[in-house]
């Protein structure tokens, strides 16, 4: 037992290991029996439907049964004229508590997108999606923090109304927020303090080139960077043939004297509105050269000098160099990029997957589906492809962040949050705050950069310090953890949980995805 959990229970009655422990298991298999539900289910009555319709009732115009296949028992909707024609569960949530859920789904025929939904008093909230499919059955993991207290639904939808959607293993399980930053600490402990040195960092520009306040403060935080804009393709050939990697090249510099990693960003951004001004111009086969061209050009200028690739960025909600070079086009410039750059990984760098989940474009199994199209392709030569997480926030629902994040962490790649910002808000830097916890204290998580370069007429969304590289709240924040982190014990945690517990329960989760 660790010390942590050993003066949990001295100074703290009724913290027991057994109600706060979490579950980050997820599975990504189509099987064919579904698993056991997380937490015997949780609050949901019924979960393995043994017990016939028991808890379940029919929600919009679908009609309902109970089936038995080889003793499985399920839930089958069918009948579905709407997308919301489904069966659901009448449950209580209760303010400002997390909760994580998993379902195992499928459906009578095809692959089809299923969400699961909270009809609540104050609207409906989507928890998660998972592509279902016929003959095996597929876990959807995710999860909302409630608003409010109140009666809710949770019922599952999809916009194809001919497929029956099957539902068995169901588990809804409540978490407090002194409960949900136990897991968090609980992590560290077993995790972080074995691997010393997690990679942190910020996106930077030229700005810090002749800036010394700016290096000065940069340099003293942060062991990992990203170019804002000075490594793309319209940075570095703003004209046709006339390359320039000349403000790129002096910031890897600086970057190399300070022993500051450099994440590479990007090889080619695949939204046709970051294109350089002649790129989209030219006819297919004239494309087609110059996109091999830029490949060799800055991946073989930066070959072994880079942890990381952002290849085709942004690649599942834009699809530029597909239309016009064929579907097959990322997962070769994924091929040939390797082949330069052996050593160097591989990112799919996408936004809204952890952020946003009502966002169908970027869930973990379109994630996922994305990563097998990759290494289906016939050249695939079985290298790593990492997972890279924008992490562009504007709400915030840790439970849905961490679910999406368990999920992804299935399939073995590396993980890193890769452009963390947040919009403007009262509350920036504290909900800041929590998201730098969860991502940290996350087993899989193996690094974090922030998307908060500076330029004297403002960051992107969220500046770090102030022109004069005084901290503001966001920046406080940034050194608190990074001292926590450093010197961390779990009598500091123990410390300073009862009032954590207590302001965070009444300020923190005000909003919810």
């Amino acid at each position: 037992m660790t010390l942590l959990l050993l003066l949990s229970f001295i100074l703290f009655p009724g913290f027991e290991a057994k109600s706060s422990t979490y579950d980050y298991t997820s599975s990504i298999e189509c099987l064919e029996h579904p698993q056991k539900p997380q937490y015997d289910g949780g609050i949901i009555k019924n979960p393995e439907l043994n017990n016939g319709l028991k808890g379940w009732t029919v929600f919009g115009g679908a009609r309902i049964e109970h089936r038995e296949s080889r003793g499985n028992h399920y839930l089958v909707s069918h009948s579905r004229n709407k997308s919301h024609d489904s069966a659901s569960q009448k449950i209580y949530l209760r303010k400002n508590r997390l909760y994580t859920l998993s379902a195992w789904i499928q459906v009578n025929e095809g692959n089809v997108t299923v969400k699961a939904v909270f009809k609540t008093i104050n609207g409906f909230k989507h928890a998660g999606a998972t592509i279902a499919k016929s003959n095996c059955w597929s876990m959807l993991k995710g999860g909302l923090t409630a608003d409010s207290s109140g009666p809710a639904e949770l019922y599952f939808e999809s916009n194809n109304t001919s497929v029956e959607i099957w539902v068995d293993s169901i588990s809804l399980q409540p978490f407090t927020y002194k409960e949900w930053r136990s897991h968090q600490y609980q992590s560290i402990e077993k995790t972080r303090k074995k691997i010393p040195g997690f990679p942190f960092g910020s996106a930077i520009n030229k700005n810090i080139l002749n800036n010394e306040a700016y290096q000065k403060w940069f340099t003293s935080r942060f062991t990992v960077a990203t170019f804002e804009n000075e490594m793309k393709w319209y940075s570095t050939e703003r004209n046709q043939g006339q390359e320039d990697y000349s403000t790129a090249d002096a910031m890897l510099e600086f970057a190399k004297q300070h022993d500051i990693a450099v994440r590479g960003h990007n090889v080619f951004w695949d939204d046709a509105r970051y294109q350089p001004g002649w790129v989209p111009l030219l006819p297919p086969d004239q494309l087609n050269s110059a996109v091999q061209k830029r490949l060799s050009s800055v991946v073989s200028r930066y070959k072994d000098q880079l942890i990381a690739w952002d290849v085709v960025n942004e690649n599942m909600h834009f699809k530029f160099l597909e239309s016009k070079l064929g579907q097959n086009a990322s997962a070769r410039i994924y091929n040939e990029v390797h082949k330069i750059d052996r050593e160097t990984t591989l990112f799919l760098n996408e936004f809204n997957t952890i952020e946003d989940s009502r966002d169908g474009s970027s869930t973990p199994a379109k994630y996922i589906q994305k990563i097998r199209e990759i290494q289906s392709y016939y050249e695939y030569c079985g290298f790593t492809i990492g997972i890279g997480l924008e992490s562009h926030f504007s709400t915030l629902n840790l439970p849905y962040m961490r679910a999406i994040i368990d999920t992804l962490a299935a399939t073995g790649f590396p993980i890193w949050l890769t452009e963390l910002d947040l919009t403007s808000q009262p509350k920036q830097a504290e909900y800041l705050e929590e998201i730098l916890r969860e991502a940290y204290s996350h087993p899989s998580v193996e690094g974090i950069v922030m998307w908060t370069a500076w330029r004297p007429e403002g960051c992107y969304r969220m500046c770090l310090t102030d022109n004069n590289f005084n901290n503001l709240p966001t920046g406080d924040v940034v050194d608190k953890l990074l001292q926590e982190w450093s010197n961390s014990t779990s009598v500091q945690y123990l410390k300073m949980m009862p009032a954590a517990a207590e302001s965070m329960n009444t300020a923190m989760f005000k909003f919810a995805a």
